[in-house]
């Protein structure tokens, strides 16, 4: 009992208390200060500002698609024709690209026979048979033959007509330049089941413009190509239109050749 008396008197009458003790010391002082100070700034430097402590991150997962609209019509040499989508626009599936037919040269009616290429000839002799020329459609067949009333040429056999070299100019599917582009771009962060996307937020029958519309997804190729400062015009007639896209949240289209 005495025990037990003792342990219930000194919980009920004893208190204590922490002594403070007050340096006056310069040196003491500084080097006390300028541990506070480290330490706020590895708090303040470190895990706030450079790893962002605050924070929480995740992955993001985005997908980008492109949907070329637009309709060009060709009426070469009396062979009209419609192109489309699947015509001009090429490979059907790309890594951050496309490729987009502005011009072409057909040669019509080719078939495997004899006919003449570009050059001259005096006599037989300058044509050596079985001879096949760099960048030729076919063989020499050893005769040099009448081409463009008095001059002669060596007669070759292969695909015929020859292959014809001229491009067209102005480009035949100068259309493209009208031809549309719709950017879709959607990410979505799975830690928070947030998703965005840019296709709900837009009419679709705008035109893209860095003023009156910079949050338009759809663009006019002509467009696209002269912010990468370019004339479609000119690289239309031997240059494919290419352009590469990227897309950053909020939407912000960049474009680049």
């Amino acid at each position: 009992m005495g025990r037990l008396s003792d342990c219930f008197s000194e919980f009920m009458f004893e208190y204590d208390t922490p002594r403070m003790v007050l340096v006056r010391h310069k040196k003491v002082g500084i080097v006390y200060r300028l541990i506070q100070l480290g330490v706020l700034a590895y708090i303040i430097g470190w895990v706030f500002m450079y790893e962002k402590g605050y924070q929480s991150e995740d992955s993001v997962v985005s997908t980008v698609s492109v949907k070329m609209q637009g309709i060009a019509y060709t009426n070469e040499k009396n062979n009209s024709r419609i192109w489309d989508v699947a015509d001009y626009v090429f490979p059907h599936q790309g890594v951050g690209s496309f490729v987009v037919m502005t011009n072409y040269i057909e040669t019509a009616g080719q078939k495997q026979g004899n006919c003449t290429k570009d050059g001259v000839c005096k006599s037989d002799s300058d044509c050596e048979k079985g001879k096949s020329m760099e960048g030729e459609n076919g063989i020499l067949t050893g005769k040099c033959v009448e081409y463009k009333g008095t001059l002669k040429t060596c007669e070759i056999f292969g695909w015929c007509p020859v292959e014809n070299n001229h491009i067209p100019d102005p480009p035949l599917l100068m259309a493209a330049e009208n031809f549309t582009m719709f950017i879709k771009n959607a990410i979505t962060f799975p830690r928070y089941g947030v998703s965005r996307s840019n296709v709900m937020q837009f009419n679709k029958s705008c035109i893209y413009h860095k003023d009156t519309d910079p949050l338009c997804p759809i663009f006019r190729l002509g467009d696209l190509v002269t912010m990468a400062g370019f004339d479609f015009r000119k690289i239309a007639v031997k240059v494919r239109a290419t352009n590469n896209y990227s897309a950053v949240c909020p939407v912000v289209f960049k474009f680049s050749h």
